[in-house]
């Protein structure tokens, strides 16, 4: 599967041969048939999300923010199988001196953006209802607390496997010349760095290979007991 999404970020694939591999993440969501594939590789990665209702809505309102993950208000009072999500948009973004829309936005930078702010879903869903309206309260009045509840959705998304699309979204942010200096400030200061996004995928990948070795290890133990068991009945 791995193989798979890196040749749909590398290579023109078909939307045949899109839809065919990544149309079961496609399950209780709502997404713009421009962002189709890049949501869906993101969501390929979440599959704890596989039947969880989300949005993906485009809109002009969000200040300050290409993006925001939100749970729908009304359906937290619902069994926590039956909330809605909404993640918005923003499908124009302001540079210096002109404007990029979304649909401009590199493949791999669009699914590390993305892949964040399911993120944020992954950390709404182990909440209580209340534990969320605390969270909403606590991000508006806290700097600190936004600077952890990003970092939370970063880990997620790193932890799921997607530190490399991370990294292109970070690059994209703070090397971008045209973007305001004031974005990349609180880019820099409240998300994790790209040096963070790294040692983290070294920390993920050599605990990978430790529980690679561990069942190597009871795979061998298991063939040598049975070995023995057929030496003695014999």
């Amino acid at each position: 599967m791995s193989f798979i999404l890196f040749a749909l970020l590398s290579t023109p694939f078909t939307q045949h041969i899109i839809q065919k591999e990544l149309l079961a993440y496609k399950c209780n969501k709502v997404i713009p048939a421009v962002i189709e594939k890049q949501v869906l590789i993101a969501l390929s990665h979440y599959p704890e999300l596989k039947g969880t209702q989300i949005r993906f809505t485009f809109t002009r309102k969000l200040k300050g923010s290409i993006m925001a993950a939100r749970p729908v208000p009304g359906s937290l009072f619902k069994k926590r199988k039956n909330r809605i999500y909404d993640i918005l948009i923003n499908p124009v973004f302001k540079l210096e001196h002109s404007f990029e829309t979304i649909r401009q936005i590199p493949d791999s930078v669009m699914v590390g953006w993305i892949g964040h702010e399911l993120g944020h879903i992954m950390d709404y869903e182990g909440k209580s209802t209340w534990r969320i309206m605390g969270f909403g309260l606590s991000y508006w009045l806290s700097k600190k607390y936004i600077r952890k509840a990003e970092r939370i959705a970063d880990a997620f998304a790193v932890n799921r496997g997607m530190g490399r699309y991370l990294l292109a979204t970070k690059s994209f942010i703070l090397d971008h010349t045209e973007l305001p200096q004031a974005y990349k400030d609180k880019i820099a200061s409240l998300y994790l760095s790209p040096d963070d996004i790294v040692e983290l995928v070294a920390e993920l990948e050599k605990e990978n290979e430790h529980k690679k070795e561990e069942i190597l290890q009871e795979e061998e133990e298991v063939v040598r007991e049975a070995d023995m068991e057929l030496r003695s009945g014999g």
